[in-house]
């Protein structure tokens, strides 16, 4: 496997994460006004997998399907303390919004690491996006946490 498509790998794992995160929070979540924002951002994510997905492929590899370990422990923890909460709303966006740190911090990385120019630029191009889900969710969360 490549550099390249190790890197668009790993960003697409943790997309993953964040993607089957929101639609699970979509689900379970009690604040009806949380609903449309969490399918929103699970569609963006899935955007985000489909865009790097294609980058991968046409580097001869096959796209990940799976998300990470991590990620998965987090979505468990997070289903626990929303039961546990009076406000699991509150837990989501909270839980949520450290995976989109997660990400972004990972796409920083990427970028400042990138080995070629074209990983560089296809990395810059989506970082708008990522960086906008990024700053909804912290906005949310300041949000819900004033409340």
């Amino acid at each position: 496997m490549n550099h390249n498509a190790d890197v668009l790998q790993e960003l697409i794992q943790l997309a993953r994460d964040g993607a089957v995160f929101y639609a699970d929070a979509a689900r379970e979540v009690k604040d009806p006004t949380l609903v449309p924002l969490f399918h929103r951002m699970a569609t963006d994510k899935r955007e985000l997998i489909s865009a790097l997905g294609g980058q991968v492929e046409r580097t001869g590899e096959v796209v990940s399907s799976s998300g990470t370990f991590g990620g998965s422990l987090r979505k468990t923890y997070t289903e626990v303390l929303a039961k546990l909460s009076s406000n699991d709303g509150k837990v989501y966006v909270d839980q949520l919004e450290q995976s989109e740190d997660r990400l972004l911090e990972h796409f920083d990385d990427a970028i400042a690491g990138a080995e070629s120019v074209e990983l560089r630029a296809q990395l810059t191009a989506h970082l708008p996006a990522v960086r906008a889900t990024h700053d909804e969710m912290r906005r949310v969360k300041k949000i819900l946490a004033a409340a």
